[in-house]
């Protein structure tokens, strides 16, 4: 359940939207994904960034990478994508900042994990990490997302 849900739900059972999204905690849950080995040529197309650390396997053994990496907005969008989720309204989401920390690769599981630090009667502070294979991707990422 999102956190738009908890406001409708909310409001359809005249129930106060500031109680509601102190239930928006429970209602997270972590969002998985295992991109494919094709996302960073996707990606690679979509944005324009056709840098060979993405795309070129000698090129990105050459320095020091373990194989193509992922675009770091591909991985920062899993973080936008798990505040607003599947069919959410992405106008919700009002802010958003990440610090990268490692790269990460395609063929591996993704693991977006977001805590409320923070909610008013229509807002909520959102803090995430992303990790992969253990290793912290993204951390410290702070969003704002109305209720």
């Amino acid at each position: 359940m999102l956190a738009n849900d908890v406001r409708h739900m909310a409001s359809r059972f005249d129930l106060d939207p500031t109680l509601a999204s102190a239930s928006l905690a429970a209602a997270l849950t972590d969002l998985r994904v295992t991109p494919d080995r094709y996302v960073p040529v996707r990606y690679a197309g979509a944005s324009g960034d056709f840098n060979p650390i993405h795309l070129d396997t000698e090129f990105a053994l050459s320095v020091g990478f373990p194989g193509p990496i992922l675009h770091g907005l591909w991985t920062m969008a899993q973080v936008a994508r798990a505040h607003i989720g599947p069919e959410g309204d992405p106008t919700r989401l009002k802010r958003l900042s990440v610090a990268f920390r490692r790269v990460a690769v395609p063929e591996r599981e993704i693991v977006v994990r977001t805590t409320v630090r923070e909610t008013t009667a229509n807002r909520a502070m959102l803090d995430t990490v992303v990790h992969q294979a253990g290793t912290r991707v993204i951390g410290k990422a702070q969003a704002e997302v109305t209720l």
